[in-house]
């Protein structure tokens, strides 16, 4: 039975392995990810014997495989793009310390909000996306999108006003 497995696998390979490469391409657009696509669904779809698999039953496998494979990676692409800024540290760059104390105030304010206008306010001004795209990830309406960031934006607002006071008089040791 192997022997025949291995037939139909070798054939495949001469006989539609451009065509398979072409469909690859088209899916991906790269050559060399095309090329990776398909030696990966020939080993999908070979790597265990299936009982009378025919060279046109074969190649229908391996197409499918590499559109799941291609589908596999692009979610995987895109879940990577959403939290790659949790992974990868921004590049360094020297600031002043009035800076980096107003960043780190606005990350504590921004803990202080529900976990929702959070999350909407960081999608919204850090990832710029638009009210659709963060609608479409957090799997709620546009106009709870909206309502969750016009809250945040003014609950920041407001704790930002009341620190003001005390930040231009020196906190509470201010000087006669």
């Amino acid at each position: 039975m192997a022997s025949a497995w291995d037939r139909v696998a070798e054939r495949l390979v001469a006989e539609r392995g451009d065509a398979l490469l072409r469909y690859a391409y088209l899916l991906c657009g790269d050559r060399d990810e095309a090329a990776d696509l398909v030696q990966d669904a020939l080993v999908r779809t070979f790597g265990r014997p299936r009982l009378s698999l025919e060279l046109p039953r074969a190649e229908a496998y391996v197409r499918r495989a590499i559109l799941n494979l291609v589908i596999d990676r692009s979610r995987r692409r895109e879940t990577w793009r959403r939290v790659r800024h949790l992974a990868v540290e921004p590049e360094r760059a020297v600031v002043d310390a009035d800076a980096v104390d107003a960043r780190i105030d606005l990350a504590e304010r921004l803990r202080t909000l529900s976990p929702r206008q959070s999350a909407c306010l960081v999608l919204r001004y850090y990832e710029d996306l638009p009210v659709a795209e963060i609608a479409r990830i957090l799997g709620i309406a546009q106009g709870s999108v909206k309502r969750y960031l016009s809250d945040g934006l003014h609950a920041l607002s407001s704790r930002m006003d009341a620190a003001a006071p005390a930040a231009r008089t020196g906190g509470d040791h201010a000087h006669p």
